[in-house]
This record gives C-alpha cells, structure tokens and sequence, in this order.
C-alpha cells in the first residue's frame, strides 16, 4: 500500500530536497509533472521550458536509479491532467494515497494551488537556502530600511565564506567599487555549451512543436541538463572566466553577449547546483590565489547577499507584492521588447540577446531595459510578466522584488533607497553601444537626442513630489532647475513626443 505521494517540481531537482529526505523510499511514490499549467502561466521562453522538461526527466531517471517509485506524466501523455494539482489527484487514485509530501513553491500562485487541491498536502520550507523565512523575517523585524548589505553581512558570518573569525577576509566587506571597470574588446571566455543529448533533443523536438510562437530562439541549444554538466559548468566557470568577473561585472559589450558571467544562474534556481557547493568552490579558488578578492567576494555577494535578500523580500510581502505600483506606471509594454525594431542601439542589443539567449546579465536587465521602463512609466506588472517570461533563470521568488522592487521601485523603496534610473551616461561609461547608437550620447536635446537623456528629465519632472526630498537625489533637480526655463521645456516637450511616438507603435 502506497504511504504518500511526493512532489517534485521542475526548480526542485535536488537529491537533498526537503520533501525527498522527509519520504520513505520504500511505501512513497514520487510524483513529477511537465503540465501545461506551468508551461504556459507565462509565456516562458522555449530554451527555458526545454531546460526544464530535460532536466526533469533526467531527474526522474536519477531517482528511480536510487530506488524510487516515481510516477512521471510528459507533457504530450494524452492521460495528463494539465496541472500540479490534477496530477496529484490523478496518482493518488491510481495508488491510494491520500496524503502528499511537497517542498514549498517559489512562487505564491502554486503554494495557493497546492493549499486548494483537495487533498492533504503538508507543505514543508525550501532548506536548500541559507536564511530561512523565519530567520529573514527575525533580521528584518524592526528596521526601518532593509538593505541588503546588512543582511548579507549576517550571511557571511552564518557560513563563514571569505570569513577570518569575525573578521571579513580582506579587510572589509564589500569590493564593489573594484567591479566597475568598462570592458575591453580583448574578451577571451567563452561559456561552456553541452551538445544536446537524446533526452534533450527529444524535448527541443516537443517544445519547437507545442511552443513555437512564443518569443525566443530555441536552436542551437546548449544548456547543461543534468548535474554532471552542471558541475562541469562550474568548474570551467571558475577556471576560465572568474578571475576577471569582478573587474568587468558591470560591463557590456556590443560583440559580446557573456563577457566573464557565469550563466549557472538558472541551474541553481532548478536545483541542480546548490548555492553552497557554488561559493565554496569559488572561496576555493582565492585560497589557492588563483582569484583576486574582488571576483571571490562580488560572486559570493550575489548569491549569498542579492539572492537568499530577494527571496526573503518576495515571501515576507506575500503575493500581492508582483502587483504593486506605487509610481502609478500605467504605459503598455512597448513591442520594442519584443523584439520590433528600435534604435536605440543598448535596448536592441539586450533584446536580441534576450530573444535568441534566454540570458542577459544584471546591468543589461537593470540599467538597459530596466532602466528604458522605469523612465518611460511602463506598467510594471506588465514588465514583471515580461522578465519572467523571457529569461532561463526567471522564477517568479527571484524576478519579482528584482522587477518590481529594484529595477521599477514600483514597491515603494521597500529594496531600493532610491529609483535606479539614469541618462545614457552611464550606458556609454559601461558599454561601446553608444558608439553604433543612431542617437547621439552627447545630445540633450534635438534631432538625434539619445532617449534616455530626455526620459531622465521627464521621469525627474513627473515625480517631483515623490523624490525631491530624497537625499540622494536633490542634487539632480538642483541641475534641473538651474537649466533655462526654455530649455527644461525643450527637454520635456521632446520627451513627450518620443513617447507618443512609441505608444503610436512607431519605430524609435
């Protein structure tokens, strides 16, 4: 007789997962799903889907190797129930059960499904984190800003990374003005590409059929669809490209889609990389000096810092926090992101980069089309659905407060302590765009004018009231009102045509 049931997702392909260790081997029966639910909530980009459905099956040999009885429904099995939950009911009949082991969803709209399925499902906390909600909701309770950095800096001592006792290794805790240096065209890594395996290709093979009109690129394919790969990732990562990650983070290069990023994003968030093993091996690299400081600490930052942050943020908000809009941004996304002709030279590179990667990195997703919609007053809702659309590593836990919060200050200053927006200055420190644009960097105003020069002034303009008194940004409209009455108007009255040109559905 079947004891329970255990669910597996497709972001929780784990040995260790929670659930797993909390089954019994022997009376249990693993469930694991590809449904259409979850294919199709957003419209994910092909290359994320097919990562995930051979991941999954994968997976699913892994554990029946290990002695598991696991139940496994493909997409295209004329039997699928087309839900987690439908699936669930559909084993439970089969073998009795009536109780089902799950680890926790990343995401609001699948805990909701699984607390109104009609059956007993006992959910239990996602342990592959470092901080639990409980020790997040204990760092946060109380303070009046929840900034990161404090947050990460009780990380770094929980685990002990880059640690010398209670002293940071270094010195001190952060490097960040180390990783800010424009790149040079002289990049030499190339990631790591896997020949698509007969699994893998079995999949592109259902996805190309089921999926092909939505947005993104499916062939060539060469993710890593298994832990083996997966580590194999790793290690050519942290031997070939992070000795200058942290020098050229921040950077973007018109010939270049990866410069020295890892691109193993999306195997931790799918759990075929645990977060630990990643900062281990690289705090390994330092100690053999085979890494500066400043690679080892901004890499580790961003997923014991930045990642386990966003997460706590996203649960501690609750669900309604991908909704939020406290700028009142009501623009329709324009098609531009879609991949329509623009020329803006940054915004088509990301895009196209999008389309055909399923990856862009941090600044190219926070400074280029982050940065585009956030000054031109796009609907964030609009723009969250868009992330979590179009980008491998996108899950709903760690887009949404990198969306809504950082990128759109949309929850209010809840993650950012002011909006992160800037004129096409920053673009052309970090990146050689500018130097291909149709539109001039340099020009302010008239024919050629870069966008994002005249958007900054009309987004300073319209929320006024909201930022003046803002300390860190009282200086730029100190430079705005010292500006000639004549010229503020010029400036305004340009950035209003541009945008009314954009929402005609010309090309821009």
């Amino acid at each position: 007789m079947v004891s329970r049931l255990v669910l597996v997702l497709g972001d929780q392909l784990s040995a260790g997962l929670a659930s797993l260790k909390a089954a019994d081997k022997a009376r249990d029966v693993v469930v694991m799903a590809e449904v259409a639910d979850e294919a199709g909530y957003v419209p994910h980009h092909p290359k994320k889907i097919a990562l995930i459905f051979a991941a999954m099956r994968k997976f699913a040999v892994r554990l029946r190797g290990d002695g598991w009885n696991v139940r496994y429904a493909r997409l295209d099995d004329p039997d699928n129930a087309g839900s987690i939950c439908g699936e669930l009911l559909r084993r439970a009949e089969e073998t009795g059960a009536s109780e089902v082991i799950a680890t926790e969803p990343g995401e609001w709209r699948l805990i909701n499904a699984l607390q109104h399925c009609p059956l007993k499902v006992r959910l239990l906390e996602d342990d592959r984190f470092i901080a639990s909600h409980a020790e997040f909701d204990h760092w946060a309770e109380g303070r009046k800003a929840l900034r990161m950095e404090y947050f990460y800096r009780d990380m770094r001592r929980k685990t002990g990374l880059l640690m010398e006792g209670d002293t940071p290794v270094g010195g001190q805790w952060n490097f960040d003005h180390d990783n800010r240096k424009p790149a040079r065209e002289e990049v030499t890594h190339v990631p790591i590409r896997f020949e698509p395996d007969d699994v893998a290709e079995e999949v592109l093979d259902l996805v190309e059929t089921r999926f092909s009109d939505n947005f993104g690129t499916l062939r060539p394919f060469g993710f890593a669809t298994d832990r083996d790969q997966a580590l194999r990732a790793l290690r050519h990562f942290v031997d070939h490209a992070l000795p200058r990650f942290g020098d050229y983070q921040d950077a973007m290069l018109d010939g270049d889609r990866f410069l020295y990023h890892s691109l193993l994003s999306a195997y931790i968030n799918i759990g075929l990389l645990n977060p630990m093993e990643v900062c281990q091996e690289v705090e390994n690299a330092y100690e053999k000096g085979d890494i500066p400081i400043n690679a080892a600490e901004g890499f580790i930052r961003q997923i014991i810092g930045w990642r386990e942050y966003v997460r706590g943020i996203y649960f501690r908000e609750g669900a309604d926090y991908p909704t939020r809009n406290k700028l009142n941004h009501k623009r329709k996304l324009p098609n531009l992101y879609w991949g329509a002709e623009t020329r803006m030279r940054c915004v088509a590179k990301a895009v196209a980069q999008t389309r055909d990667e399923a990856y862009a990195h941090h600044i190219q997703r926070l400074m280029v089309t982050g940065n585009f919609g956030l000054l031109a007053g796009i609907d964030p809702g609009a723009l969250h659905e868009w992330y979590l659309s179009v980008y491998i590593d996108a899950f709903e836990w760690v887009e949404a407060p990198n969306t809504v919060g950082m990128s759109q200050f949309a929850d209010g200053g809840i993650i950012a302590s002011k909006p992160y927006v800037s004129s096409g200055n920053y673009i052309n420190k970090m990146s050689d765009h500018c130097r291909h644009c149709a539109y001039s960097v340099t020009k302010k105003t008239g024919e050629g004018a870069c966008p994002f020069n005249l958007l900054y002034w009309h987004f300073m303009d319209r929320h006024r009231d909201r930022f003046e008194g803002n300390p860190r940004m009282a200086q730029m409209y100190r430079t705005f009102d010292r500006m000639d009455a004549d010229k503020r108007e010029t400036i305004l009255t340009e950035a209003q045509g541009f945008l009314d040109r954009m929402d005609a559905g010309e090309q821009v």
